[in-house]
């Protein structure tokens, strides 16, 4: 009788703990699942926020032009901190390319009747800090130029996903002339991401990693 007793307390207790456990594990879920609706909710769009595609657009044109303004400034500072010859020449030719591309993104601004006046990029503000970091925690040489390279080509990469996306807005929109510019760019940004490429692939990179085992 004593035994049976004592058995039905036990089962009593187990079913107790396992009744808290599952109301903790309850209560844990109910704060996930808040927690993941409170991630996954929508964003509140703000008051000048695109409400139609050509918005997006202009407003999409205004984020590169910003970019490319910014780039003019930033790739002199990468190239004087290179030191391999055709690196060097590579992002100071990429200049030369920018300002003309800063000039036929004002050209596209003047076709849509539309301000010039850029728009705070933050990807390429991160990007280009990104670059400085680099540089900064790498001595000159081929282990530096191999970083100015990384950077460049995610810079280059933006700017192709940025340009290949607006080409498709100004198709969509009917404007032909302005796709045919932002074309233009495009291949020309794909252009110089084929001469970083040759450039870490051929030299560069090579010497970095022969630099590395010398220290080994």
């Amino acid at each position: 009788m004593i035994a049976i007793i004592r058995t039905n307390m036990i089962l009593c207790e187990i079913c107790f703990t396992g009744k808290q456990n599952q109301n903790k594990i309850n209560h844990i879920m109910k704060k996930t699942d808040a927690k993941n609706a409170q991630q996954t909710r929508k964003v509140t769009a703000k008051s000048s926020a695109a409400d139609g595609l050509r918005e997006l657009f202009v407003d999409s044109l205004k984020d590169i032009v910003y970019a490319e303004r910014a780039l003019v400034k930033s790739l002199p500072k990468m190239a004087k901190n290179a030191s391999e010859p055709k690196l060097i020449e590579a992002i100071e030719n990429h200049v030369v390319i920018t300002e003309g591309q800063v000039e036929r993104l004002e050209k596209i601004f003047e076709i849509l009747g539309e301000n010039n006046r850029g728009k705070k990029c933050d990807a390429i503000e991160g990007l280009i800090k990104e670059g400085e970091s680099i540089m900064q925690e790498t001595e000159i040489g081929p282990v530096r130029d191999a970083g100015i390279i990384a950077a460049s080509q995610k810079i280059e990469h933006y700017e192709i996903a940025s340009y290949g996306t607006l080409a498709a807005f100004a198709k969509t929109l009917g404007e032909d002339e302005v796709a045919a510019l932002l074309e233009e760019t495009l291949a020309e940004e794909k252009e110089a991401d084929l001469l970083l490429t040759d450039s870490a692939y051929n030299a560069i990179n090579f010497e970095a990693a022969e630099e590395d085992n010398s220290e080994d």
